[in-house]
């Protein structure tokens, strides 16, 4: 069975702006969570569905003017809600067949000097700082068996690994999942 599409992502400039490639990130972004109406809610489904879709699509599908449209998605990029715009890649179709994730244990003062090395390993496509026993869960995508020990012998002057393959990913999606819009303040229920 083929490996289902993984969030290996290629950062493309979206059709709006090359401006929003980079990760939006401002103080006030960092402290507070903007409040976000229906429409908002609306605007972010249909960019996670399809990022390269048009201003002018995406405001007839919420029924708003292209203006408001362009301003509302500028300030979901403004307070960091989008952070920025992805295509998806499958890594099979690159010749990337194996999936695993390496359970990584480091000792205390070497935890930023780990962050530093996974992101300077290629195959790794996602490093998570975790609880437990561990201190991170890295994803890497390889071409094989070889590849893959190759990479782990990268990774292992840091204490222990344990690596789990990927069989197959029954549930997997890119989607945020929105928790329900906030009422607009003065407005009652």
């Amino acid at each position: 069975m083929p490996i289902m599409p993984t969030n290996v992502m290629l950062v493309r400039a979206p059709r709006r702006s090359a401006k929003a490639i980079a990760p939006v990130r401002t103080p006030a972004a960092e402290s507070e969570s903007p409040s976000l109406d229906a429409i908002d809610h609306a605007l972010i489904e249909e960019l996670q569905d399809n990022a390269r879709i048009s201003f002018a699509e995406l405001a007839r599908r919420v029924h708003l003017s292209k203006p408001a449209v362009m301003e509302r998605v500028r300030r979901l990029e403004s307070t960091g809600v989008i952070l920025r715009y992805r295509t998806e890649v499958d890594p099979s179709k690159l010749g990337l067949t194996v999936r695993a994730f390496v359970k990584i244990t480091v000792a205390g003062d070497r935890l930023a000097n780990f962050a530093r090395v996974a992101r300077s390993v290629p195959e790794v496509v996602e490093c998570h700082r975790v609880t437990g026993n561990e201190s991170f869960l890295v994803q890497v995508v390889v071409r094989d068996m070889n590849h893959l020990e190759t990479v782990i012998d990268a990774l292992m002057p840091y204490l222990a690994t344990n690596t789990s393959m990927v069989l197959n990913s029954p549930v997997q999606s890119a989607r945020i999942p929105l928790p329900a819009p906030q009422p607009k303040r003065g407005t009652r229920r």
